[in-house]
């Protein structure tokens, strides 16, 4: 079995995996803000919501491509991310972090050890980052909660010539003491940050 079957296969995988414990829980549409969709879902067996963002970036998918999972290009990520350790990369194809959540007082600073893959469809061009806990790597450190319960998915979708239609979802349970609905309120910010971050990157004349 050739490498890029080999991702492939294991993108599939970790999409079944969390996508089949979702099945039947419909996208509730809560918001549109500059050009950017937002919607929440229940997760089954969860306190907490996921969270989805959609829109239309108007750049190449080279563009698009180079900034959304390259490990060089890190400066649009969450500005409350403290620390950033790249781990392991192979470009295109899979990469692991080390990231330390600057968190506001009295709330604990949370840590997360992640991996994300990568796969291209060589014939529709759509290009799927999936990112999900990666255990063992880094032990627990004294003064941080350890995020164990993580998802995210990047489905990047070339519709035009420079058109690149965007879809983030994703789920995170902080863990240690953070209400459940403050949490529910803050994830509809979460996409929407992230998505006009890259807007505002790749848009300006």
């Amino acid at each position: 079995m050739g490498p890029g079957k080999f991702y492939f296969i294991s993108l599939l995988f970790y999409i079944l995996t969390f996508s089949s414990s979702v099945i039947a829980q419909p996208w509730d549409y809560i918001k549109e803000k500059d050009g950017i969709k937002i919607y929440t879902r229940k997760e089954a067996g969860h306190a907490l919501k996921s969270f989805r963002g959609v829109a239309d970036i108007y750049a190449s998918k080279e563009k698009v491509f180079h900034l959304i999972g390259n490990v060089k290009n890190l400066d649009w990520w969450d500005k409350n991310l403290k620390e950033i350790k790249v781990l392991f990369y192979e470009k295109d194809k899979k990469s692991t972090y080390y990231l330390v959540y600057d968190s506001p007082w009295p709330v604990t600073d949370r840590d997360l050890c992640s991996e994300a893959l990568i796969t291209t469809d060589s014939i529709t061009g759509v290009r799927k980052i999936y990112s999900k806990p990666l255990d063992g790597v880094i032990p627990e450190k004294p003064g941080l909660v350890r995020i164990e319960e993580y998802w995210q998915l990047w489905t990047l979708t070339p519709t035009g010539k420079n058109v690149v239609h965007v879809e983030l979802e994703g789920y995170v349970d902080p863990a240690g003491s953070v209400p459940d609905w403050i949490y529910n309120m803050v994830i509809t910010d979460t996409p929407l940050k992230i998505i006009r971050g890259i807007k505002l990157r790749l848009e300006k004349k």
